[in-house]
């Protein structure tokens, strides 16, 4: 029986789970929205929610700047920071291809970011089944994230030119004086 026992184990084993889990965070962490099925996405919130909590718990420490911190607040912050980086990837690649502390993310960026929300930072938006195995997917973002495709350029689509109406206009002009004129040379041959 399975009483009690919280979590998903999706056919994995402890170290496989944790290792995927791992990842997904710290890609999530890192992009801010990553696209993954809807079981996983409903597991990562937990996981998401909780190390940003852990950050936030720091209060002002957290986005002070180093050398302003007391000695005890160096280190809760240096407590904090190994936690999350006993869970988190160190270091991740963002789009733009910038090597990214997600440790320092999370405790100065994501915690200020949030420290007015009690909880409920990310968002699970379903987009349906995947193509190829019909499994259900979703986007889990950060709440604050921004709008999807908000960020990139727009394309910028010139109009095609008009085509020249004016030439056609005079085309029917022209044809009838063509045909007058090699009426009237018809007419001369005849003569």
């Amino acid at each position: 029986m399975r009483h009690r026992k919280d979590g998903r184990q999706f056919g994995r084993n402890t170290s496989h789970r944790r290792a995927m889990f791992r990842n997904l965070a710290g890609n999530l962490i890192t992009h801010e929205r990553i696209v993954t099925t809807d079981a996983k996405a409903k597991e990562l919130r937990r996981v998401a929610d909780r190390l940003i909590t852990k950050a936030k718990r720091l209060g002002e420490a957290a986005y002070t700047p180093q050398d302003e911190l007391s000695d005890e607040d160096k280190a809760k912050r240096l407590h904090v920071s190994r936690q999350l980086g006993s869970y988190l990837p160190r270091f991740g690649i963002d789009a733009e291809g910038a090597r990214k502390d997600l440790v320092e993310k999370v405790i100065v960026e994501l915690s200020q970011r949030f420290k007015d929300r009690a909880g409920g930072y990310t968002r699970i938006v379903k987009i349906g089944p995947r193509k190829g195995d019909g499994a259900a997917m979703s986007v889990i973002e950060l709440v604050d994230a921004p709008p999807v495709g908000e960020g990139y350029a727009e394309a910028e689509i010139e109009a095609p030119a008009p085509a020249e109406a004016p030439e056609e206009a005079e085309a029917p002009e022209e044809a009838e004086e063509k045909a007058e004129e090699a009426g009237e040379k018809d007419d001369e041959d005849e003569d």
